[in-house]
């Protein structure tokens, strides 16, 4: 435990931050989710509006660094793979 002012405001605001990092995380694996099962569904219009989602959401994500830029530009990479697929 912190004894120096500085550190206990440190610790509140780092604790505040996670708790941040861990809803946008879960808001994106939620999206995420939903792109799968539109995907699984079989119906285009409603993954293309998925994707879209997904899409916003994982560049949002790593623009506030919760992931890598590379980790958002494969995954969007290959979610859009598999909708040109659905469409084929």
């Amino acid at each position: 435990m912190p004894n120096i002012k500085s550190a206990k405001k440190r610790v509140k605001v780092i604790e505040t931050k996670t708790m941040q990092n861990k809803i946008e995380k879960t808001i994106l694996k939620t999206a995420m989710k939903k792109y799968e099962a539109a995907l699984a569904t079989g119906d285009k219009v409603a993954a293309t509006e998925a994707f879209k989602a997904v899409e916003k959401k994982l560049d949002q994500a790593a623009a506030h660094g919760i992931i890598s830029k590379n980790k958002a530009a494969r995954k969007t990479s290959r979610y859009a793979i598999r909708l040109n697929e659905l469409g084929a």
